[in-house]
């Protein structure tokens, strides 16, 4: 039976009262994704649910990441197919076309607004308060907001982060991924620096549509922890693509010139200049620093800035939680989510095993081209497992849909795929995908995968033609450990 206590309020709170109205049984600091999700299934428990948060509701995911993220990449492809028309036959596509950066901000901006308002009305539909400001704990599940205190029998923390500012004289003249979805106007020269997802996907929208861009990465290459197979191709293509790639770059220091360009300088010594913006993607932060956390006796990781949690959420603090980008494990909105729903369904749900799934999480980057991966990329599982027990596939192909350019097959974009297989059954525990439709397809195979599929599962599926997911289960050799041996070769 669900439990609880009443359903919760059904209107914001700038104040309370009296103490009536600052009491819940469910109080959770943050109005992300993970957060309203949490919030709303504890309250459809029968629990009295509240939500603080200072921002937009919706968290960085609907503000200022994956949705408007997703809209800018769309932008971009859109630019992409209409140079890509000639190749079929259309003319005059691009000729005398024009794309105006304002004009989609502020459509933009517009859905974004829209999608605030609708997690708003969500949550008053679910009977879940509102409380707008920012949280600090006093002690032990005690919580203050704009002078007001607030106690709940269970606090849930859902902050989410921020990105990070490397401290280099000259940042301050430099955005970071926030500061991308602000831009009112197109940079005719950027520079990015990180070598991490948002890097990439900022480096990749800019290029695509058409500003001079350069991506500063640490290392040799960008997305260090992704399977090499996919590392690798992606460098290739950006490449091709014109966009330039400055490996092993340390960022020293920002100069802003007397003409309002800025020069970015390299540990190393060497300088690049002439930018319009540089945008700073090196990594993100939780923001937990205003919440007092050693006042309720929450603790964080070691030499982390991350809240420490086991499998449960559960804190150092009694009946205190945390989970999404403030745990610093698998950084998605979909494990926020499901984190939230698991551990409300825990709380208030009598399900007292229900808990997160952080194994096999299927990720896709919009990148160009996108990648699809999810498990261990190959270097990772031969460190696992022994290099006698991991067996790999890979196929690189051109897509179809370049078929009919007129170009050398070796000037053509490529697609890449591997399959991970562990053991002599050969259960795949990594699938890795970079080219065009990696990001839509990779979700059933993340299914197959979370139900244990193996190398012959994929071989029993029969592929759907043409596609590029039928690469994934006709793997050479199609139905086989091994290759078949003629006669000769057999004696």
């Amino acid at each position: 039976m669900p439990r609880g206590g009443v359903r919760g309020l059904t209107t914001s709170l700038a104040a309370a009262p009296d103490s009536g109205g600052t009491h819940f049984d469910y109080l959770v600091i943050g109005g992300g994704s993970g957060g309203i999700a949490s919030a709303r299934r504890a309250a459809q428990w029968g629990a009295k649910v509240a939500v603080v948060e200072k921002a937009p509701l919706g968290g960085t995911c609907v503000n200022v990441g994956c949705v408007p993220k997703k809209l800018m990449f769309n932008a971009a492809f859109i630019n992409e197919m209409m140079h890509a028309a000639k190749h079929y036959g259309f003319t005059g596509v691009v000729e005398g076309s024009k794309f105006d950066w304002a004009t989609l901000k502020t459509a933009r901006d517009k859905y974004v607004v829209r999608l605030n308002g609708i997690y708003g009305n969500n949550l008053a539909n679910s009977g879940v308060a509102l409380v707008k400001g920012e949280a600090s704990f006093t002690g032990p599940k005690q919580v203050e907001v704009g002078g007001v205190t607030y106690t709940a029998d269970h606090v849930m923390i859902a902050v989410g982060g921020k990105p990070t500012v490397p401290d280099i004289p000259g940042a301050e003249h430099c955005i970071t991924s926030d500061g991308f979805f602000a831009l009112e106007a197109q940079p005719a020269k950027v520079a990015v620096v990180g070598a991490g997802y948002i890097a990439v996907e900022l480096a990749g929208i800019f290029n695509a549509l058409d500003s001079d861009t350069t991506l500063f990465v640490r290392g040799d290459k960008a997305l260090r922890k992704f399977d090499a197979l996919v590392r690798d191709t992606l460098d290739v293509e950006m490449q091709k693509q014109g966009l330039a790639v400055v490996p092993h770059a340390t960022p020293a220091s920002v100069v802003k010139e007397a003409d309002g360009t800025l020069t970015l300088q390299l540990a190393d010594g060497s300088s690049h200049a002439g930018f319009d913006q540089i945008v700073m993607a090196i990594g993100r932060t939780p923001v937990t620093d205003p919440l007092q956390l050693a006042k309720a006796g929450v603790t964080l990781q070691a030499k982390s800035p991350y809240i420490s949690v086991d499998a449960f959420q559960n804190t150092a603090a009694e009946n205190v939680y945390a989970l999404g980008d403030v745990c610093g494990h698998v950084e998605l909105t979909p494990t926020a989510i499901a984190a939230g729903r698991r551990l409300s369904d825990r709380l208030f749900g009598d399900l007292p095993e229900s808990k997160a799934d952080y194994d096999l999480v299927p990720t896709v980057v919009f990148s160009h081209p996108p990648i699809g991966t999810i498990g261990l990329p190959e270097a990772d599982a031969v460190a696992k497992y022994g290099a006698d027990q991991i067996k790999t596939y890979t196929s690189t192909f051109v897509n179809l849909f370049y078929g009919p350019w007129l170009l050398e097959p070796s000037d053509k974009p490529k697609t890449a795929m591997k399959l991970v297989c562990l053991g002599p059954e050969e259960r795949v525990v990594g699938l890795h995908t970079i080219g065009m439709g990696s990001d839509e397809l990779l979700q059933g195979f993340g299914v197959a995968m979370k139900m244990g599929a193996t190398k012959a599962d994929l071989d029993r599926c029969v592929a759907l033609h043409p596609t590029a997911a039928e690469e994934l289960v006709t793997m050479a050799p199609w139905g086989l450990h091994t290759a078949p041996a003629s006669p000769k070769e057999r004696v």
